[in-house]
């Protein structure tokens, strides 16, 4: 079944205790460290410096951290895979007035019409790429359409994370108008981790005791630090950071989840 179309409507209230403001906070950070984006001031006349200041945010989802980083002053561009997802996306651009450019895109078919100055990629997006050669694919096309010394700023479950932590695990969570069940299966071969999701959401107001249920499948492939390099520096980019995303230090065998930053080295044709 296709991913995030039924769950796409409940998923920001299931994410309601996602920190996105530390990723806000966090991203901004690096990309102020070690970025060539910045935020919007007024109308920009130069071509070039427009494309240097945008921020792709990949695998956008909802667009809650988009329409931060927007609040923020960056101009924005979103791409999913989920029609669902960029219709909650673009009513949150709505409601607070941005201009943000929204595009139903298969990552792994990126096509922009210009360069950007920063890429980035959360909440494990990048795990849905099942094949490492499809991924490396996505990496290369993340740096064709890098401004020259763009960053590229992403995060990613770990193998280890899957196979020893919500590996064959089942998960499951309440709430006041919905609740979920969610299974994991394992498939240590193809570092591989399906999860099948049963929503259960209240409908006809708060006092109904009528429930709709729907389920999805979702498939999620673990990464390793040294695979995630491999490609990164195949497609031609350089590695500035490698974090812990739970203790922002240095990663160790142990680490779920990870912070990479890589720089596009191509040399700006003027």
């Amino acid at each position: 079944m296709e991913a995030y179309t039924d769950f796409a409507y409940v998923y920001d209230t299931f994410m309601d205790e996602t920190p996105y403001e530390k990723w806000r906070d966090f991203i901004v950070g690096i990309i102020e460290k070690y970025g060539i984006s910045k935020p919007a001031k007024g109308l920009q006349q130069d071509s070039l410096k427009e494309e240097q200041n945008l921020i792709l945010d990949l695998g956008c989802g909802t667009g809650t951290l988009t329409e931060m980083l927007a609040d923020a002053g960056y101009d924005m561009i979103g791409v999913d895979s989920s029609p669902d997802m960029l219709e909650l996306a673009m009513e949150k651009r709505d409601g607070r007035g941005h201009t943000t450019l929204y595009l139903l895109q298969d990552m792994r078919m990126l096509e922009l019409y210009g360069t950007v100055g920063t890429v980035i990629s959360v909440c494990d997006s990048l795990n849905y790429i099942l094949q490492e050669e499809e991924l490396g694919q996505v990496f290369k096309l993340v740096e064709n359409y890098l401004f020259p010394g763009g960053l590229f700023i992403f995060d990613f479950n770990t193998v280890y994370k899957y196979q020893e932590v919500i590996g064959d695990t089942t998960i499951a969570e309440n709430r006041e108008s919905c609740s979920f069940i969610w299974e994991n299966t394992y498939y240590p071969e193809e570092a591989v981790n399906e999860y099948e999701v049963t929503v259960f959401v209240q409908e006809g107001g708060a006092l109904s005791k009528c429930y709709r249920k729907f389920a999805e499948t979702h498939y999620q492939r673990g990464y390793t630090e040294a695979q995630m390099r491999r490609l990164l520096e195949a497609a031609g980019m350089k590695i500035e950071l490698v974090l812990d995303a739970d203790t922002l230090a240095g990663t160790t065998d142990k680490s779920e989840r990870i912070y990479m930053a890589a720089r596009c080295m191509k040399e700006a044709n003027v």
